[in-house]
């Protein structure tokens, strides 16, 4: 499976996913409260079979081409409605490429693999936030999505296969819905801590963005782990939503291969779908803190590395976390 920005989730696509495209979003037909976005020829046209809960079959009439994102129900679903701004749905989806009917990407359709998405045009594409927005829970849904409401990133377009003019096809089980979290923080805001030797070192910006300089060492052969500022806030448990700001760079080459300060927003997502350095960085750990983690490559990527974010089989990465909330 191809891996997607931001690096340092395992689950592939779902972080290009996040806002790669202007925060607008037009809806037709209104449900409550809730404006849900109209069906169309294309998306009726997906042709979608198989139970809720598992990997769908899935044959689309292509080349798509739609203007706007278009939505259908392939399953109805009686739970809990995705009806509030900054609610969560916890899916599994399978993305397909509009073009060629191919597969671009997919969850693993078990309880580890449950992807949380946020309903929020600011932090994922408006065609996924159009697609799954209004849904209720035990529901499977189709969205087409055009490329003015999908990736403006040219590098997840190229990571993923997709073309700029192509198309692409959503098709999404919402498990659950969670309730919009409280308020995270804008970074961290925990206690300093002494630095650790060995350690690249961290300062911060006026506005809490970090600058990572590593030592001119060869970096450690075990995962490293450092508080640089301690916390007071609710404890990440395992396989926790977390909310953080964090940078992402390579030890061998200096260079920064992800983050999300650069985006202007905090990233969400769970701790169980992250690499297994990342996990072991966060658990454990206190709303408040910032986290350095220095990953070996058994932590991170393996001898694959990641190819899309310049990480080699060898390399070591580095990441600066500030964990701003949970839940």
């Amino acid at each position: 499976m191809r891996k997607a920005i931001p690096f340092l989730l395992t689950i592939g696509v779902v972080a290009s996913l996040a806002a790669c495209s202007p925060a607008d979003s037009t809806t037709a037909e209104d449900s409550g409260d809730c404006s849900v976005t109209a069906s169309g020829t294309a998306s009726e046209a997906v042709d979608v079979s198989g139970d809720f809960g598992t990997k769908p079959e899935v044959t689309i009439d292509f080349p798509t081409d739609v203007s706007e994102t278009e939505r259908s129900v392939a399953i109805e679903g009686d739970g809990d409605q995705v009806a509030v701004e900054g609610a969560t749905a916890n899916v599994h989806f399978t993305l397909y490429s509009g073009a060629t009917g191919e597969e671009l990407s997919v969850t693993s359709y078990d309880e580890t693999g449950i992807a949380p998405i946020p309903i929020d045009a600011e932090q994922f594409l408006v065609g996924i936030v159009k697609t799954i927005q209004c849904s209720t829970a035990g529901a499977r849904v189709v969205g087409v999505i055009p490329p003015e409401e999908s990736f403006a990133d040219d590098a997840a377009r190229e990571q993923l296969g997709v073309a700029a003019d192509d198309d692409i096809v959503f098709v999404v089980d919402v498990v659950s819905v969670d309730a919009p979290a409280g308020p995270a923080l804008p970074r961290a805001d925990g206690e300093d801590q002494p630095a650790e030797d060995g350690f690249p070192t961290v300062e911060l910006d006026d506005d809490g963005r970090p600058t990572i300089t590593i030592p001119s060492t060869d970096p450690p052969a075990e995962l490293g782990i450092a508080v640089l500022k301690q916390g007071d806030g609710e404890t990440v448990e395992e396989n926790s939503d977390v909310t953080v700001h964090y940078v992402g760079m390579n030890w061998t080459t200096g260079e920064i291969f992800d983050e999300s300060w650069a985006r202007g927003t905090p990233s969400t997502f769970n701790t169980g779908q992250v690499v297994p350095g990342f996990k072991a960085a966060l658990e454990g750990q206190k709303v408040g803190s910032q986290i350095l983690a220095v990953l070996p490559p058994s932590e991170g990527y393996g001898e694959a590395g990641n190819e899309g974010a310049a990480i080699g089989g060898t390399d070591t990465i580095v990441f600066v976390v500030d964990i701003l909330g949970v839940g």
